[in-house]
């Protein structure tokens, strides 16, 4: 086990606010909303809430919040707690307020950032439930770089009949289509989504809970709980008494989020099927980290790792199945003993993983969630990187080898979601078809809008099989088929994907790992020419401001690279 650095004081930072003949203003401030004068002498930690009831995945956080207060308070520090904001991907999908998703990313970094600056805590519990705000709070801690635990809101209970919120989408395709009635229409929206909790399979919520894990910023079992339960109630206590721990012993994120524990994460992530937004957020958050991860790390670690859960979208199963045959952690340890983790990696506990993984029993006999090393359901990755002339910084399909390997069909191109929706729904979109769906990348969207309607809609109308989706977007950990997001350079910046036309044929290689446009150099550099940027969408406001600054999404879509 790594030794931990020894800290000399515990209140490092602060005793720079509360100390002294010059901060009695503070005090006297602090007083006001429950300090005493012991609480003046001990370290202070910050609980980042990300509650909020305009979600399922965060209607529940306000009382995880409070257990990881007491958890502090136990371990005798003093908990502040304070909130940051979220919005709902489910709720503002297909919708112009998706622009605002992947911006909240940025806006919940910079707020935890400056709320634990500002007031001097010596550690942070942060708590997040939805796809952005988990990233968020991860970017936040790397940047602070204080002692720090993430506590993930847990996983919702499965509807009627296993449906969730994708189940929803993919019947407003069915509806289109006629093979689901109005009244089934409604049942569903009805019964899918049934209390607190993030989305139910792999998603993204459930993958960045599963890679926070494996990278050791979380407690053990923390990604695998339902939200309801007493267990997630208790990992909050015990983050709580942790953080105090890592204080006083001065652990730090940069001890635990190594590249090692990156490459951890990403091991995880490829083993769980996890969503294609992984990517974009472990690039984020290593960026905020200062730890060199690329696109190309994805497919090196790839080639060697496979995909061994049977969990949705593409799979049969929930996260709660999987919490109850025992969570990702003996999965964790059949990868470690297999060699595929770094188990001298640091984490929260104050131990290495493979200390952590140690006494962890096997899945139990029978179980089909969670497939042997010698059976996998793909022998190598599912999330690939593509480049080509269509995407010559890159791009990320998620391919689990049930769409098969390669595609060549005629593009149909559209230039927002909406306008893919209505040609999806409206009949335009055939078998054979490669739709394109583009200025909606980090600049153009602004915000890199989430492609859930239109492959909802794709696999509702039954085209799944049918058709390849490519955009300058991303996709929803819920989205599934033959789908390629990231493409850069995006549109907006007059990258390939700008100067497709209907009727071009594109062909995709998960095998070659290429994505190519069937036209010659010479008609791509004459199309190059004619191109002329669209007006931006927002020219104030958090949009444009996001649009000045946010990078590549093979970079991560950050939005403060050293200039």
């Amino acid at each position: 086990m790594k030794k931990p650095k020894p800290v000399v004081d515990p209140r490092r930072y602060s005793r720079l606010v509360v100390d002294g003949i010059k901060q009695t203003p503070s005090r006297a401030m602090l007083r006001a909303v429950g300090f005493n004068d012991a609480d003046f002498e001990k370290p202070q930690i910050g609980i980042a809430s990300t509650w909020s009831n305009l979600t399922p995945c965060n209607m529940h956080i306000d009382e995880l919040a409070r257990r990881a207060a007491a958890g502090v308070e136990a371990a005798g520090a003093k908990a502040i707690t304070f909130g940051t904001i979220t919005v709902s991907d489910g709720i503002s999908m297909g919708s112009p307020g998706m622009r605002y998703s992947l911006v909240s990313r940025e806006v919940i970094a910079d707020s935890i950032e400056t709320v634990v600056g500002a007031q001097g805590f010596d550690g942070v519990v942060a708590i997040g439930g939805c796809d952005k705000n988990m990233p968020g709070c991860l970017i936040a801690l790397a940047r602070l770089n204080r002692p720090a635990v993430f506590v993930y809101g847990g996983t919702i209970k499965p509807g009627a009949d296993k449906r969730d919120v994708v189940s929803v989408f993919e019947a407003v395709g069915g509806y289109a289509s006629g093979v689901v009635s109005e009244q089934q229409l409604k049942f569903v929206e009805r019964t899918a989504i049934p209390g607190p909790g993030s989305c139910s399979g792999m998603y993204t919520a459930n993958t960045m809970a599963s890679a926070i894990e494996a990278m050791g910023m979380s407690l053990p079992n923390s990604s695998a709980q339902e939200a309801v339960s007493q267990q997630k109630r208790d990992d909050c206590a015990r983050a709580g008494s942790a953080v105090v721990e890592l204080v006083r012993r001065g652990v730090r994120p940069s001890d635990i989020m190594t590249r090692k524990a990156f490459e951890n994460a990403i091991v995880v992530t490829i083993a769980l099927g996890g969503s294609t937004n992984a990517v974009l957020h472990l690039l984020a958050i290593a960026h905020a980290m200062r730890v060199k991860l690329k696109l190309d790390d994805f497919t090196r670690i790839g080639r060697k790792v496979p995909v061994l859960a049977d969990l949705r979208p593409s799979g049969r199963f929930s996260m709660s199945e999987l919490v109850a045959i025992g969570g990702i952690q003996p999965l964790m340890k059949t990868l470690l003993e297999a060699g595929y983790l770094h188990g001298d990696c640091m984490t929260v506990t104050g131990f290495s993983l493979a200390d952590n993984l140690a006494d962890v029993t096997p899945y139990p006999q029978g179980q089909e969630i969670i497939r042997s090393l010698q059976n996998p359901i793909k022998k190598e990755s599912h999330l690939v990187v593509l480049y080509g002339n269509l995407a010559p910084e890159g791009a990320v399909a998620k391919i689990t080898g049930k769409e098969g390997l390669q595609f060549t069909g005629r593009a149909r191109v559209f230039d927002s979601e909406e306008l893919s929706l209505q040609g999806i729904l409206g009949g335009k979109v055939k078998a054979g078809d490669v739709v394109v769906i583009r200025y909606e990348g980090p600049r153009g969207g602004p915000g890199m809008r989430e492609m859930l309607s239109p492959t909802g809609a794709i696999m509702g109308k039954g085209l799944g099989n049918e058709v390849a989706l490519i955009t300058d977007g991303r996709f929803s950990g819920g989205s599934h088929g033959f789908v390629v997001g990231h493409v850069s350079p995006e549109a907006a910046l007059g990258g390939p994907i700008a100067l497709v036309k209907t009727g071009d044929r594109i062909s995709i290689d998960a095998n070659l790992r290429e994505i190519t446009l069937h036209i010659n150099a010479a008609e791509l550099k004459r199309r190059a020419s004619a191109w002329k940027p669209k007006k931006p969408y927002a020219r104030r406001g958090a949009l444009a401001k996001y649009a000045r600054s946010v990078s590549s999404a093979s970079l991560g879509a950050v939005t403060d690279l050293e200039t």
